[in-house]
């Protein structure tokens, strides 16, 4: 099911990139990096945890309001008493958005997650999802401020399902 998903998906950017025409004056593309927070709930009845990192991300604009996006995200601190801890993703798909001064977006992304239970405990590595939005302000030509991008980021480790809050706030650069 998943292979079928993300080979649909491919398919739809290798036809969109073909079918859209190119635009004159907009950047077609732009890198995202900055801070993020994330709420990780290992389930199993266990309480949330508070996890501080990374997420940087590279989107690819078919037209102006559409495009798709690599995220690539590392939070990381203690889970279940246990410091070292990890939760990695690698997410894929797309994104769209109101290209303005102030411009908003939405995304779906689905992709693979791998968590570590630090110090040479137990990992795993399974299915990902994120649902998204947020908002840039335009600061100059080619820099953008990501305000803020939340995510509903769904893991699925050790056959559990997790639900876990994300929001991140960073530079983004257009070209």
């Amino acid at each position: 099911m998943v292979r079928k998903l993300a080979l649909f998906l491919g398919v739809s950017a290798v036809v969109l990139l073909f079918a859209s025409r190119p635009a004159q004056a907009q950047d077609r593309g732009e890198i995202y990096a900055g801070y993020s927070y994330m709420r990780f709930n290992p389930g199993n009845g266990t309480d949330g945890n508070n996890l501080n990192g990374f997420d940087i991300s590279g989107q690819y604009k078919f037209a102006p309001w559409i495009g798709a996006v690599a995220d690539f995200g590392g939070e990381y601190g203690t889970v279940a008493g246990v410091s070292g801890s990890s939760v990695n993703t690698f997410l894929f798909g797309p994104q769209v958005s109101f290209p303005a001064r102030v411009s908003p977006f939405a995304h779906v992304l689905i992709g693979a997650g791998h968590f570590d239970f630090g110090h040479g405990g137990p990992s795993d590595t399974a299915f990902a999802s994120a649902l998204g939005f947020g908002f840039d302000a335009r600061l100059r030509h080619g820099v953008a401020w990501r305000v803020v991008q939340a995510d509903w980021v769904h893991t699925s480790f050790f056959g559990d399902g997790q639900n876990n809050a994300r929001i991140s706030t960073g530079i983004v650069l257009r070209f």
